[in-house]
């Protein structure tokens, strides 16, 4: 039995086939709600349910504080209905041009960014459009059904061709093969199978102040993000802070000091969690969302664009909203989910 799903204030509805998740249902029907990981690991599909059953699955208790659960929040790339819904949550609006598809590519380069960094540039099929918005990601497809999902780390296709910045997850069936450390590596000319652009991780029309927060290779969608505006010449303020565990862990923060050189009104601020005297840093220590905060104590006529580890994307949602006066609509986010952490919510 089908399921109507009613979704306010955008006054449409969607078909829910049995078993099958809110946020899947959307999409299939054409109306794209807010996501990024897909699997219950992050909270970028939050979402009201105003009436009706549902299927939650354990990973709300997981993700939302007993608040949300109380007001009926649950995370709708989980939720199965049970019956009709009615939903609130925002309708993205996405532009004309992005068609998800699946094709073939061509790994065309593979280069080391940092120790356990490579940009991996991938060759499109020249005959079938790839278009995008900075900030989203695509998906490679492997035949044991398995999946692995990584930010194009540029602003569009250039040539038939992205980039991705990719991390060593030791002991990760696709990364080890990336860097070597399978008998059967991942090199120049090799065919891969992807599924792209997803999420709903772009930079939205507004004037407001932007604040950028990345951890880690959550560096490279934000990439993408600023080079976009720099493309198009978008001067609002934008602040860029970018965390990492030692100063090489920043592995591109040439280029930002780059952008910041160029471009009035853009500031780059690097935050070091875990910095030791060889590393000679003179720079910010502690949690990077932390420093957001002391820096810009009130966000409320700000826009926040976060990508990284889930724990700090939703402690910087919490603290930022909780303590920094920030609109909870006005908090974006991209949390990167190892199969690590994929696993623990199927457990």
């Amino acid at each position: 039995m089908s399921f109507k799903v009613s979704v306010q204030p955008a006054g449409r509805d969607f078909i829910a086939e049995p078993g099958q998740t809110i946020l899947d249902a959307a999409l299939a029907a054409g109306m794209v709600l807010p996501y990024s990981c897909r699997n219950g690991t992050c909270s970028t599909c939050r979402g009201k349910v105003v009436s009706g059953s549902y299927e939650a699955g354990v990973a709300p208790e997981r993700i939302l504080d007993a608040a949300d659960l109380a007001q009926g929040y649950t995370l709708f790339c989980q939720a199965r209905p049970t019956s009709d819904l009615c939903i609130e949550a925002e309708e993205v609006r996405m532009r004309g041009d992005i068609v998800v598809r699946k094709m073939p590519v061509r790994v065309q380069a593979l280069t080391p960014l940092a120790t356990d960094v490579i940009e991996l540039t991938l060759q499109l099929p020249s005959a079938e459009a790839f278009n995008f918005q900075p900030g989203q990601y695509l998906e490679f497809l492997f035949k044991d059904g398995s999946r692995r999902s990584y930010s194009m780390a540029c602003a569009q296709v250039h040539d038939h061709r992205v980039q991705l910045h990719v991390r060593h997850m030791p002991g990760g069936a696709f990364t080890d093969r990336l860097f070597g450390g399978t008998d059967q590596p991942l090199k120049a000319r090799d065919i891969l199978r992807i599924e792209g652009p997803l999420g709903s991780f772009f930079l939205r029309d507004d004037d407001r102040p932007i604040v950028f927060l990345a951890s880690g290779t959550g560096f490279a969608p934000i990439k993408a993000m600023v080079e976009g505006m720099l493309a198009r010449d978008d001067r609002r303020p934008a602040v860029l802070y970018w965390g990492g565990r030692r100063p090489a862990d920043l592995y591109q923060a040439d280029l930002a000091r780059a952008w910041q050189a160029q471009r009035p009104g853009f500031t780059f601020v690097p935050v070091v969690s875990d910095a030791r005297p060889e590393d000679g840093w003179a720079g910010r220590t502690g949690w990077v969302h932390q420093a957001v905060m002391a820096d810009l104590p009130d966000l409320s006529a700000h826009q926040v664009y976060a990508c990284g580890a889930p724990p700090m994307v939703e402690a910087a949602r919490r603290d930022f909203v909780h303590l920094c006066g920030l609109p909870p609509d006005a908090f974006y986010a991209d949390a990167f989910t190892s199969e690590a952490d994929r696993a623990e919510v199927r457990a």
